[in-house]
């Protein structure tokens, strides 16, 4: 499962890469979201800096996007959107985390707004 390769990889305090950041985005491990185990990061909050929130992405989620990624050569926030509409309910910010997480797996490059490549895919 991507999962387990994410969390092997990508150990707590790692900085999720984004292409345009507010500030830094950062894994703090597992959770729940909507029920289910998650992988939950933080964002910064703006009014208190010091408290920073925390979002997820669900397991089934990475997993899905990850086999789109494997299957089309692609991750598209059109495809995510449509896919996965309480993910992107929870912040459009969870389409570039999951294509970061991508990055960082060595899996996938950021093509531009809107896409993640395959990074064999090329």
């Amino acid at each position: 499962m991507v999962i387990d390769e994410i969390l092997r990889l990508t150990p707590k305090g790692t900085i999720i890469p984004k292409p345009r950041p507010r500030g830094d985005h950062i894994i703090k491990g597992l959770g729940k979201r909507r029920g289910e185990t998650s992988l939950i990061y933080t964002i910064p909050n703006h009014n208190n800096p010091r408290k920073p929130c925390e979002k997820g992405v669900t397991v089934s989620e990475l997993e899905q996007s990850y086999a789109r990624l494997i299957a089309s050569g692609t991750f598209t926030r059109e495809w995510f959107v449509n896919t996965l509409p309480e993910c992107n309910a929870e912040g459009s910010c969870n389409f570039t985390t999951i294509g970061g997480l991508f990055v960082l797996l060595g899996r996938a490059v950021y093509e531009g707004p809107g896409i993640y490549r395959r990074l064999d895919y090329l």
